[in-house]
């Protein structure tokens, strides 16, 4: 584990080195996000994030490449290596830097697991660190039902059936 106070910026970039980023968060404080959609953008069974506000991360080189994954998120990656680089809800001062794109990704301590209902039980190690439901986290699921109606199950489906 880094022992660099927080207040020390962060670096990260893309697999071709493209995309190049500093980061000041006030935490080096990450969790684990098993949603089904990270799961798919990142091909992982989990994806360690730091969240982060926005203007804590200088793009140093180009911006990320961005895919729509829900009517109200957005996916950063480099366009050239497909890297996965960032998430963030449209409006939202608030943003998430993969872990593993950082120069030195040990410099973050995981705290928590979130959708630990899309864990992929056979993948799964048990770290003793708590975790939520995605249905839990109700700012999460008015963004969904304001996007997609009232029924909506939020995750991969609904983006795919939406017209």
């Amino acid at each position: 584990m880094s022992t660099a106070p927080a207040s020390t910026g962060l670096e990260g970039g893309c697999l071709c080195g493209r995309i190049r980023y500093r980061a000041s968060p006030d935490k080096r404080e990450g969790y684990y996000c098993h949603c089904r959609m990270c799961q798919l953008a990142f091909g992982n069974t989990r994806v360690p994030f730091l969240n982060l506000k926005r203007d804590q991360v200088e793009w140093l080189t180009e911006q990320p490449t961005t895919y729509a994954s829900s009517k109200f998120a957005l996916r950063g990656f480099c366009g050239h290596c497909g890297t996965p680089l960032s998430f963030a809800y449209e409006g939202s001062q608030n943003m998430d830097l993969s872990v593993g794109s950082l120069d030195d990704p040990s410099a973050i301590t995981p705290v928590s697991h979130f959708a630990v209902e899309s864990k992929v039980a056979n993948w799964e190690v048990d770290d003793g660190l708590p975790g939520t439901r995605l249905d839990e986290h109700v700012k999460l699921i008015e963004r969904w039902k304001a996007a997609y109606g009232d029924d909506v199950v939020p995750g991969a489906e609904a983006t795919r059936q939406a017209p």
